[in-house]
């Protein structure tokens, strides 16, 4: 690879551990060298896609609610006033799928929502649809910069591995959990050269705790999400693979039926996958899994 030294090993492994194509793995690589383009979203009941292009964004490919912008967002009456959001479109994604496949739930969770941007268009969305939307989060920092985005839905501080003590369950559950991040190197790009494979066990062993958390306050017929910023196998189809081992109560979601229709080239098995140099977004991840009755 050409430019294989922008990216340590384990790295450029990773990508090929499942692109199997070292054209592919360099353009994914090459992709994380650009600096991405700010992205704003609207929120429901607050703002339309057209009230940000009426504002000189242009119109997001994949997200109904987002927007391309090549200044400053702060600049914006929407986004001063909490009427828009600065959202990667890839996360808007996520959060449009996971509220698509959620339209029945009466009672949603956020687990691990800070710093708030998918909780923000999440509780908009559920505001919209008549729904109950709680958000945990663990660090009282982030805690506020939730509860300034999420409107009259409630803000629960505390680890997310606890939450089965509150005593309360849900029926559906969005887990985006911490992981290395590289999926969005092109944001932050020091990430690649400080998180090592040392990290990586260590958030393996996190992401499964939280997924195993969240399951644990599911109600029965309910859909559990489980997200992350990351490419990497272990981080997403492993996962996949061991909540479902470990879960037998699950049934994983085909979740090709709440794709847009012109996003191509995005799945993974039944899950969600984006390329930042295939769908110009940061690679997300998502699986989508029901609790049998």
């Amino acid at each position: 690879l050409s430019i294989k030294y922008s990216h340590p090993e384990w790295i450029v492994s990773a990508y090929f551990d499942l692109l199997k194509d070292y054209a592919r793995v360099e353009e994914e690589l090459a992709a994380n060298n650009v600096p991405a383009t700010p992205t704003l979203v609207s929120w429901p009941g607050s703002s339309t896609q057209e009230d940000l292009i009426a504002e000189g964004a242009v119109a997001t490919k994949f997200s109904p609610y987002g927007a391309k912008f090549e200044g400053a967002p702060g600049s914006l009456d929407l986004i001063r006033h909490r009427k828009a959001g600065v959202q990667d479109e890839g996360s808007q994604l996520v959060a449009h799928i996971f509220s698509l496949a959620t339209k029945e739930a009466t009672s949603i969770l956020d687990l691990c929502a800070g710093p708030g941007g998918k909780a923000a268009l999440l509780a908009h969305l559920a505001n919209a649809n008549g729904q109950e939307f709680t958000a945990n989060e663990i660090s009282e920092a982030r805690a506020k910069l939730v509860k300034n985005v999420i409107g009259r839905f409630p803000v629960q501080v505390g680890d997310a591995k606890d939450i089965a003590a509150l005593g309360q369950s849900y029926d559906a559950i969005l887990a985006d959990v911490p992981c290395t991040g590289l999926g969005a190197l092109r944001r932050r790009p020091e990430v690649r050269w400080r998180r090592t494979v040392q990290d990586l066990r260590g958030l393996l062993v996190l992401q499964r705790e939280l997924s195993d958390a969240a399951i644990s306050v599911l109600n029965p017929g309910g859909v559990f999400g489980y997200a992350t910023c990351s490419p990497h196998f272990s981080e997403t189809s492993g996962e996949v693979l061991r909540i479902l081992k470990d879960h037998p109560d699950l049934a994983q979601i085909e979740i090709a039926q709440y794709l847009p229709t012109n996003l191509h080239g995005a799945l993974r098995d039944k899950a969600l996958s984006l390329w930042t140099s295939k769908h110009g977004t940061d690679a997300m991840f998502l699986a989508l899994f029901r609790k049998k009755s």
